[in-house]
């Protein structure tokens, strides 16, 4: 056993792992299968597809994959509670909406360790991070429901939401589609990803103690089939995704002429511009944010470094030395910076075209190769020396991998982040103010 006088010594990390007995319990209570939720109870589990926790392999949990039938009597659901709760007072929902909030904060450990146990980010993530904005989301919108006759006077629900949500937040991306559709009166069918399924069933436990009405939210869990079937279905008056940006093609497609209401948040390469002038320790934090955060399965990701010509080489250099310093492993391990990639088929796409980076004869480095020997794991890793048509610089890779190049003036810096058919997020870092806005405001994207 070492003393402290030897950790304080080498300040090596030892392991801090954070108990999983209480979901472990819980999903052994469901070991027969989840079934879907529709009007206010849990289904008859049927035909069953399993669920794995992505940093050791093994099956946890195996969820219901919904049918035509499951999607038709959550809508039926839905639209049947659709206008007592539309008509209740603002006030009212607000109550509700307050007690999800409290009751997500009841649970906030277990609500966690189970998010980490089902999607493998780091639980410092999931713990420090996702759960408080998912509560914050249930109350911010509880106090827009208080406040909807004096703020939105004669405004209606737009009716029922269909609702698809990605694998990399599934809770928060769950109260982020919930919470405003029910603050505004409208009810719920949800699919959650199917990688991913767990804390919407268990928000779904959250919703009967909350004493929701029954048919307000509705979970149906499955494949991109389950989710065709309800983007397609003629009685959802509104279709909320957020994914890729090949599905939300298609969905546009299927709905186009429906008279459906759409909300899209697709695909990004974001880029993540440092000019000469700017802080290069406090740039570095920044990157480290920006893609490792989530192991790089961030639509918003700082994805493409563009690095001024000058400082290029000593940002290269300190990003190195912070690499080495990440921490890559067991996602329940407190001490873990870089959890597990989400699924087998998601490391293989990221290790597809990390390979076609490869053929293109770009510089990669990674700090160590040394990784668990199970479960779906990839290291962080620096890309330099790429061209604005590199594979690496063009495609959503969705993994932590930064991609770097270069530039000499804010106006090859502009047109190199415009460069893409993205336009989500990025981020400028400079000292100079009036630098820094100008840029800004030249860069197509949706937030700077």
């Amino acid at each position: 056993m070492a003393l402290i006088k030897d950790i304080l010594r080498t300040m090596d990390y030892g392991p801090s792992p954070e108990s999983s007995d209480h979901v472990r319990a819980w999903l052994l209570k469901h070991e027969g299968g989840f079934g879907p939720f529709i009007g206010g109870r849990f289904t008859k589990p049927r035909e069953l597809f399993d669920v794995f926790n992505p940093a050791t392999g093994e099956r946890i949990a195996r969820a219901t994959q919904g049918s035509p039938a499951d999607v038709d009597a959550a809508v039926a659901a839905a639209r049947k509670a659709l206008p007592k709760w539309a008509a209740t007072p603002g006030e009212e929902r607000a109550r509700v909406l307050y007690a999800l909030a409290r009751h997500v904060q009841k649970r906030e450990r277990f609500l966690s360790v189970l998010e980490t146990i089902d999607n493998g980010k780091p639980i410092r993530e999931s713990r420090d991070i996702d759960l408080p904005l998912v509560a914050r989301h249930f109350y911010h919108h509880a106090g827009w429901a208080s406040l909807i006759e004096s703020e939105f006077p004669g405004t209606r629900p737009v009716g029922v939401c269909g609702q698809v949500i990605p694998w990399n937040f599934p809770l928060l991306m769950l109260a982020w589609k919930i919470a405003p559709a029910l603050a505004a009166g409208c009810t719920v069918v949800l699919k959650p990803a199917e990688y991913t399924p767990l804390t919407a069933l268990a928000f779904a436990e959250i919703c009967i103690e909350a004493a929701l009405p029954p048919g307000v939210v509705n979970i149906v869990t499955g494949d991109g089939e389950t989710g065709a079937a309800l983007v397609a279905h003629d009685s959802v008056d509104k279709i909320a995704f957020t994914g890729s940006t090949e599905v939300g093609r298609a969905i546009r497609k299927a709905t186009a002429g429906t008279g459906k209401k759409l909300a899209l948040e697709l695909g990004g390469k974001s880029p993540f511009v440092v000019f000469d002038d700017a802080d290069l320790d406090s740039a570095v934090e920044g990157v480290v944010d920006a893609i490792w955060l989530n192991q790089g399965q961030v639509c918003c990701a700082g994805s493409r470094l563009l690095a001024a010509e000058g400082i290029a080489d000593a940002l290269t250099s300190k990003l190195r030395a912070r690499m080495a310093r990440l921490r890559v492993g067991d996602p329940l391990d407190k001490s873990t910076d870089v959890g597990a990639i989400v699924a087998p088929a998601q490391l293989e796409r990221i290790e597809r075209l990390m390979r076609a980076g490869a053929e293109e004869g770009l510089e990669i480095w990674r700090a160590d190769d040394a990784l668990p020997n199970r479960g779906s794991f990839y290291p962080p890793t620096l890309v330099t020396g790429a061209e604005p048509a590199s594979v690496l610089m063009r495609e959503e890779i969705f993994g932590p991998v930064l991609v770097s190049t270069t530039f000499r003036t804010p106006d090859e810096a502009v047109a190199l982040a415009n460069n893409t058919r993205y336009g989500l997020a990025a981020s400028v870092w400079t000292e100079n103010v009036n630098r820094a806005l100008e840029v800004a405001a030249r860069i197509k994207a949706g937030v700077v």
